[in-house]
């Protein structure tokens, strides 16, 4: 009987010890409740006491980085008053426990779609003072530095501090997009025309001149040869004079030749030359001579 006490007491002083005693994880905030009202809020991780329950609970919250994410593109109008698709995420962390539970009830998801009513109120108003190139580079810094800081003057009565507010894609509706696609194909076009006709004037220009350029090539070449065949010519004629000038009757007799070989090429060819002509003359000699012979 008495060890039956023993355990039982000892079975009660566990169960007193679990429900007084409890840890929080470094990644963790502790809100202690008393009777429903917040009593202790724990930032610090280790082991921690309370009053067993129902006199006091225990709640944790997340410490660390969160993430809010877009579910769906925000359609929003930009100053041009042309719709455009927004998708964006926030990075946000809870630096006040209890304010935060007021807010949320400890309920994350809550907190969640709170946070994408922020951001997308915070996109609207900056996005709807700019153009579209405004948002997609030229005054994207400013812009986002503007909703960082409307998000955290939001965010600061709830508990949360923003860390984070990035766009991960900004895009035309898909009824503008047609347009702008036929837009920029139209601009592609022109353009490649007008390099095409840049081009072909450039490729004209460069045959034109390379033509120019055979051409007078072609005559150099031709003014040169020919004054290297008139040299030539030149040259060829003072040797022939100084040869046949030393024996000028042999020099006659040598053309004679020539001119008997142009002449009588062919069997076919007839002439009309009277006999006694100067032109036989070699021939009348070689007669002579054979009949001396």
């Amino acid at each position: 009987m008495r060890l039956i006490l023993i355990a039982v007491a000892a079975f009660f002083a566990t169960l007193m010890f679990t429900s007084t005693v409890f840890l929080v994880d470094q990644r963790q905030y502790a809100i202690v409740f008393a009777l429903g009202e917040v009593k202790q809020v724990i930032e610090e991780p280790g082991l921690h006491f309370k009053l067993p329950a129902p006199l006091q609970n225990v709640i944790f919250l997340d410490k660390r980085i969160l993430s809010s994410d877009s579910v769906e593109p925000d359609r929003i109008i930009t100053a041009e008053k042309m719709n455009i698709l927004v998708d964006s995420y926030v990075k946000w962390r809870i630096v006040d426990p209890k304010l935060y539970f007021v807010s949320f009830s400890g309920e994350e998801q809550r907190a969640q779609d709170r946070m994408h009513q922020i951001v997308k109120a915070a996109l609207n108003d900056e996005i709807t003072k700019r153009t579209v190139g405004d948002v997609i580079s030229g005054d994207r810094l400013k812009m986002m530095t503007a909703i960082h800081k409307k998000m955290a003057e939001e965010t600061k009565n709830i508990g949360i501090e923003i860390v984070d507010v990035r766009l991960k894609r900004v895009d035309y509706v898909e009824q503008i997009n047609a347009s702008v696609y036929e837009r920029m194909k139209s601009e592609r076009t022109r353009v490649a025309n007008e390099l095409r006709s840049t081009g072909s004037a450039e490729s004209e220009k460069i045959r034109a001149d390379a033509d120019r350029q055979r051409v007078v090539i072609l005559a150099e070449a031709f003014r040169d040869a020919e004054k290297v065949r008139g040299d030539g010519d030149g040259k060829a004629s003072r040797i022939y004079a100084q040869a046949f000038g030393q024996n000028p009757e042999f020099y006659k007799f040598y053309r004679s030749l020539e001119a008997y070989r142009a002449s009588f090429n062919s069997r076919s060819d007839v002439m009309v030359v009277d006999p006694s002509s100067e032109f036989f003359r070699y021939f009348k000699n070689s007669k002579a001579g054979a009949a001396k012979k």
